[in-house]
């Protein structure tokens, strides 16, 4: 089975955001076109593909928007899920928020009871963001080396 390919909406401006998604939708599609994914993973890709191209022309931008930003987010969380490939700063990006939340608060949080004044309670975010964005960084050069990392930023 062949990955299918975006149609061009001739009716978004070039200078709108949701032209940009779907420029980076093309570059993510082209970029899995180049590796062998199984057969379910492209049924899921291609059903969210046509979602896409079934959009009449008249949609709105933030309509078309929407769709397109749901549909590049599904797409990747399938191939990640099936096949484990990853865009770019994939993982950085996941990290960074899990580091401030899961390492930065209670970090924080007892630095704050610790000086017994709770204002200090931000000052463990930005710890937890190093934390996540170091962590996320490891697992993106992991993913790069293993072979397992998209040419698109994600």
């Amino acid at each position: 089975m062949k990955l299918n390919s975006l149609n061009n909406s001739a009716s978004l401006p070039q200078d709108s955001k949701a032209f940009k998604k779907r420029e980076q939708l093309k570059r993510l599609l082209e970029a899995l076109g180049e590796r062998d994914l199984p057969e379910e993973t492209l049924i899921k890709v291609n059903t969210e593909i046509d979602n896409i191209n079934t959009l009449p022309d008249t949609s709105n931008e933030k309509e078309q928007l929407k769709v397109i930003r749901k549909a590049y987010n599904k797409i990747v969380q399938t191939v990640v899920k099936d096949v484990k490939l990853v865009p770019k700063n994939y993982y950085r990006n996941m990290w960074l928020a899990l580091g401030m939340s899961a390492f930065g608060v209670p970090f924080g949080t007892i630095l704050g009871l610790g000086l017994d004044n709770m204002a200090y309670i931000s000052i463990g975010l930005p710890f937890g963001m190093a934390i996540g964005v170091a962590i996320g960084a490891q697992m993106d050069k992991k993913a790069e080396k293993d072979g397992l990392q998209l040419n698109v930023e994600g």
